[in-house]
């Protein structure tokens, strides 16, 4: 398939032009892949695992809601259970986490007990009444009340509680939690009204409202900064960096001053003694986090610090980063059509794995006689084989999308006349990927896959042997599963760029790559002041929309100080104001990346002469000339100096 050849044809520099379809092998291969997993669910439809995981089998192999073929050696099967269309466990509480299923015996049944059913006399009733035998096929509804040895294993465990249908598989579920108590009694005990996680759980209810008004928050205040980016990007890095010091300076001010308010409220002897436990449990959880801000914020104003004379390097990139929302709005919502994508294929994922689960030949067990389904020879490899299809089909949707971003920006910088950009460039950019680079992106999608798969492999080895291996194992594993994910981020970073070189010069995976890996190495100084110093400034966009929605929930939680702890709230609040800020400026960081290479192959291939004019925007090339001319100051640090050779 040609990974790199050792000589390269020269061809003529012409962005945008000459399409041709790259890395066609892979494509093959990626869809016979997808074939195979096509297949692996066809398998499963076709041996009737899917009916079974929707309709639900007994423990004598018939599916609930139809007719059935007899299985040799069990003398149950074969029944038709067309009218009986749910599955009745005797003791549905039964549960075997090891192997994530329930030690009980199923049977199929017309109804699902609506009330609780606390004699046998009253399982003989509901039987009679509503046509569903509770009790094993082979017992009459009339010996329900009767004395006999087999009332112990083939009739339910009393009492009955009531069961309602799951909508789609068409389980019988108790409604009552008590049902569980054999299995969550020691959850029960840890729970219980003097428990601090009962607490904590009560301050999430108590709270449900706040935490919805600041997820809401946290979502407004990540779109208004990308609107701040996109308007006034000039000024954008001085006001990031004077709101993250104020935030982050006033934040840990604030938690201090609230654990000293806390710990004078907590001597207060008229306060009830659930008041004093949950005040107890807010001190300190405040002083945990007064003290995680204090460190954070000391390391952050060191940070801010040493790299005070390189922040203006990214201004003028981020005012053309603004420019391009400006013509592209709508790559903004990028990362929702591709969330949307992953779901959908999680979803099958997850369904055509629970239909293997019921798949394969039915088998009669040794021990309790019943039936059970399972996979035999090659076939039992089906679900690895499923598994890293979750992996690279994942990887193959999320680089579908760096492509898809890399084509439209690529597309904006490299037209010179900005009005005539046609009207949907993302649409462009869409089709362009599906007619010629699917096959790049499989190929770059693949690289990471065999990144993750020993990566993951090694991280379950650790968690299984934790404990029982030695120090030097112990070390080696941690060595190599951070040195994989190390790994995985280069190769992350270098297909990003090679996407945008393939973009560019409609060139395969691996010449793009060196292309991008070459211009990258030649402009190390660069890279070095530019893609870091804008990943640090958007990564203080983050820092202040978590700072401002924790702050706001430290504000509004504080009112109700007597009755709600503050733990999980405030931590449910930060993870999902990250997330959203994530979601929305990782957008920005790539179009940032894309331009900056964009930026860098364009001073490759044009000098500003005639005939070859530079491709970059007018406030950039004003940028780049006033440092080719000297206008650098000598504080400014060797990469302004980089950016005037």
């Amino acid at each position: 398939m040609g990974c790199c050849s050792s000589a390269e044809s020269k061809r003529d520099w012409k962005p945008l032009e000459e399409r041709s379809c790259t890395d066609i092998p892979w494509l093959i291969i990626f869809t016979l892949f997808c074939i195979g997993m096509a297949c692996i669910c066809g398998f499963a439809i076709a041996t009737g695992a899917a009916s079974r995981l929707i309709s639900g089998y007994d423990s004598y192999g018939n599916t609930c809601g139809q007719k059935n073929s007899p299985i040799e050696g069990i003398e149950l099967s074969g029944r038709d259970q067309t009218e009986n269309k749910y599955v009745f466990f005797l003791d549905p509480c039964n549960i075997d986490f090891i192997n994530r299923k329930i030690k009980s015996i199923a049977l199929c049944v017309f109804k699902c007990p609506d009330t609780e059913l606390k004699t046998y006399e009253d399982l003989k009733k509901f039987a009679l009444n509503n046509g569903s035998e509770l009790c094993s096929y082979d017992i009459s509804p009339t010996r329900y009340a009767k004395y006999h040895l087999e009332k112990e294993t083939k009739c339910p465990k009393l009492p009955v509680p009531p069961s309602k249908s799951l909508p789609v598989f068409h389980r019988c579920v108790p409604v009552e939690i008590g049902c569980y108590a054999e299995f969550a009694q020691a959850f029960v005990t840890f729970v219980s009204d003097d428990s601090t996680l009962h607490r904590v759980i009560a301050g999430v209810m108590a709270s449900k409202e706040i935490i919805f008004g600041l997820c809401l928050l946290a979502l407004v205040l990540s779109l208004l900064l990308m609107v701040v980016i996109r308007y006034i990007s000039i000024v954008l890095v001085w006001i990031l960096t004077v709101l993250t010091v104020v935030g982050s300076i006033g934040g840990t001010g604030v938690l201090w001053w609230l654990y000293v308010d806390h710990r004078k409220a907590l001597n207060d002897n008229a306060m009830s003694i659930f008041g004093k436990a949950v005040v107890s449990d807010n001190v300190q959880a405040l002083l945990v986090y007064a003290i995680i801000a204090t460190v954070a914020t000391v390391i952050l104003l060191l940070l801010m610090f040493f790299m005070r004379k390189r922040v203006a390097l990214v201004i003028s990139l981020f005012h053309v980063a603004g420019k391009v929302f400006i013509h592209l709005p709508l790559l903004v919502i990028q990362p929702v059509w591709t969330f949307l994508c992953l779901m959908l294929f999680w979803i099958y994922w997850i369904s055509v794995l629970l239909s293997l689960g019921t798949a394969g030949t039915a088998m009669k067990h040794n021990v309790t006689g019943l039936v059970e389904y399972q996979m035999k020879g090659p076939l039992q490899y089906m679900v690895w084989y499923h598994a890293v299809g979750l992996i690279w089909v994942s990887e193959f949707i999320l680089a579908c999308q760096q492509m898809t971003i890399a084509g439209a920006v690529v597309t904006y910088y490299f037209t010179r006349n900005k009005s005539q950009l046609s009207m949907t460039p993302i649409l462009t950019s869409v089709l362009r990927l599906i007619r010629y680079h699917l096959g790049t992106v499989a190929k770059g999608s693949f690289i990471i896959t065999l990144v993750k798969i020993p990566r993951f492999i090694l991280t379950y080895i650790h968690n299984q042997l934790k404990g029982k291996e030695n120090a030097c194992a112990r070390c080696m594993l941690k060595a190599c599963i951070c040195c994989l994910w190390c790994l995985e981020k280069c190769l992350a970073f270098l297909n990003q760029n090679a996407y945008t070189a393939t973009a560019i010069n409609s060139t395969s995976f691996c010449t793009s790559a060196k292309d991008a890996l070459t211009i990258m190495v030649s402009n190390a100084l660069r890279v070095a002041a530019i893609n870091t110093v804008g990943d640090f400034v958007l990564f203080l966009g983050k820092v202040l929309v978590v700072s401002c929605t924790a702050f706001a929930g430290v504000l509004a939680l504080n009112y109700q100080r007597d009755y709600t702890v503050w733990v999980l709230p405030l931590l449910i609040v930060s993870v999902f104001a990250f997330l959203v800020a994530h979601c929305f400026l990782s957008v920005f960081e790539m179009v940032v990346d894309v331009l900056f290479l964009c930026f860098a192959i364009d001073t490759k291939y044009n000098d500003g002469s005639p005939g070859k004019e530079f491709y970059m925007d007018k406030s950039l090339m004003e940028y780049v000339e006033n440092n080719k001319k000297g206008r650098y100051k000598p504080s400014d640090g060797p990469e302004m100096k980089a950016l005037a050779h």
